[in-house]
This record gives structure tokens, C-alpha cells and sequence, in this order.
């Protein structure tokens, strides 16, 4: 009966989990299926709750830490970013009249829907800006002061 009680907290920590995605509760319920397998194994409850805290204070202490530096934005860790993240900084070049509601951009050969960060700006076929973050797949945009000057027809 023991080793129902531990899987089914175990069960309860991974899912709280889920709602809570602080990478915390489950390293508790990883404890919970370490005690419900020494409670399988016939250990009485004292060293259940012992196997219990050593798992989870083990993975809290060892595992945690390494999973939130994997987690971590690479522009947050100096690494080289990629993908999307590699996208925010960087120019583009406006196809279809971009303003709060849509419009198409070119972003390194690429076109990308987008919109414009701040609601009351509007940007016209040509013009130049800078992608501020990209939201699913919109880039939201704004105003790019310092390439503003070179002409719309060249691409970088």
C-alpha cells in the first residue's frame, strides 16, 4: 500500500508541475517514485522518507541547476543565438504596410509576418526596421532610426 501512496504523490508533484514550471515540485515527485520503489523493495517507512529527501535534495542540488542553464536564452548566456532568438536586433525590410493589426516584412530572405510594437506607429512598402522580438511566428517591429537613411532598395 505504501508504494501507491509515494507514486500517487509523485503523480500529484509532476503535475502541479506542469501549472507551475518552476522545475521545483519535480524533483520532489522524482523522490516520491524513488521512495514508492524502496517501499516496493520492503524498506521500512523511516527509510522511505530517507530515500525520499536524499532524491529529491540530489536532484535540486545536481540536476536543477544545469537543466535552468540549458533553459536559459542564449542571449542571456552569452552563447550565439539561434533560431528566432537570432531574428530580434535584426533589420527588415517592410513588403506589405506593416501597423498594429499586420502586414509582411523580409527578415535575411525571409518573409515574415509582423506587426508594429508600438500600436500607433505605421510603416510604408520600403521602409526599414528593426525587430524588437518575434511572438509565435509575427516579428513585431519598430521604427529603425539608425538604418533609416540608406535607401529602400538595398537589401543587407
Amino acid at each position: 500500500m505504501e508504494p501507491l501512496l509515494w507514486i500517487v504523490l509523485g503523480v500529484v508533484l509532476v503535475v502541479a508541475e506542469i501549472f507551475t514550471t518552476t522545475l521545483f515540485l519535480v524533483m520532489f515527485g522524482i523522490g516520491a517514485f524513488a521512495a514508492a520503489g524502496a517501499a516496493a523493495l520492503g524498506a521500512p517507512f523511516a527509510i522511505q522518507a530517507l530515500v525520499f529527501a536524499g532524491v529529491s535534495a540530489a536532484t535540486l542540488l545536481l540536476a536543477r541547476p544545469t537543466i535552468r542553464r540549458h533553459q536559459q536564452s542564449a542571449l542571456v548566456s552569452g552563447e550565439q543565438p539561434f533560431g528566432v532568438e537570432a531574428i530580434a536586433g535584426s533589420t527588415a525590410l517592410v513588403l506589405d504596410r506593416v501597423d498594429a493589426d499586420g502586414g509582411m516584412v523580409k527578415i535575411d530572405g525571409e518573409m515574415w509576418g509582423a506587426r508594429s510594437y508600438d500600436a500607433t506607429q505605421v510603416f510604408v512598402p520600403g521602409e526599414r526596421v528593426r525587430v524588437i522580438e518575434v511572438k509565435g511566428v509575427t516579428a513585431l517591429v519598430w521604427r529603425d532610426d539608425l538604418s533609416s537613411s540608406a535607401p529602400p532598395d538595398i537589401e543587407r
